[in-house]
């Protein structure tokens, strides 16, 4: 049952970032960004059995971020990738702060969520930091990388090439540092190390079933870009 809504995950993913780029072009991609980054950072505190080893969710509305960040850096440039990087740096903390400030306040005796909220949210000062360290660092070797194979082989053909080498590296980087920090001490190591290979291995498995959607993205933008010159 996890691996079927696992996929179903997968197809809303990927369809509500080509959505957002259909409709807005880059400030969708600069909207995606945020949302990826805060709910792959709620989700993640939830742990699953998939394909039999434990899992945490969150591994694939994070990894669409670099697929965001590729089309960026791709039809729009380094700065830009960079430039989304930045905003989803800033919204990660902001929400750490605010959700942290709202469980503080007392509750009513009516309220029913105040548990709930801190059970989550108490987490994610830790989880925050991790997803931080762990999303600059991976993020600057994407877009790094992306640019250099991109130098190397700017021929569209060769897209595929810089999407996975660049994306592939990174995860590899994200995972080790962002389980490391966020879970070290709270799940025995046998644990951890599931966790490691099945968030690197599902990720891995996303960065390749992405690079249709890379593709896609850029041929809408040339064809935009086109139409735009013919106009004019």
């Amino acid at each position: 049952m996890n691996e079927l809504l696992w996929a179903l995950m997968l197809v809303l993913n990927f369809s509500a970032i080509m959505l957002s780029f259909r409709l807005w072009g880059k400030i969708g991609l600069f909207i995606w960004i945020p949302i990826s980054v805060i709910i792959a950072n709620i989700q993640v505190t939830k742990t699953i059995q998939l394909f039999s080893v434990e899992a945490t969710l969150g591994n694939i509305v994070y990894a669409t971020s670099f697929l965001a960040t590729d089309i960026l850096n791709e039809c729009y440039g380094r700065k830009e990738a960079a430039r989304a990087v930045g905003i989803g740096f800033f919204a990660l903390i902001v929400m750490t702060v605010l959700m942290n400030v709202a469980i503080i306040f007392i509750p009513a005796e009516s309220d029913i969520v105040q548990d709930s909220l801190k059970t989550i949210f108490s987490l994610m000062p830790r989880i925050a930091a991790a997803s931080l360290v762990a999303y600059l660092a991976s993020q600057a070797h994407d877009i790094w990388a992306f640019e250099f194979w991109k130098k190397i082989r700017p021929s569209r053909k060769w897209l595929w090439l810089r999407n996975n080498a660049s994306t592939m590296v990174s995860q590899l980087i994200d995972t080790l540092l962002f389980t490391l920090i966020a879970f070290y001490g709270i799940f025995q190591w046998s644990v951890l190390w599931q966790i490691m290979l099945s968030t690197y291995v599902l990720k891995w498995v996303v960065a390749v079933l992405d690079t249709p959607f890379m593709y896609l993205a850029t041929k809408w933008h040339i064809e935009k870009k086109d139409g735009f010159l013919q106009q004019s």
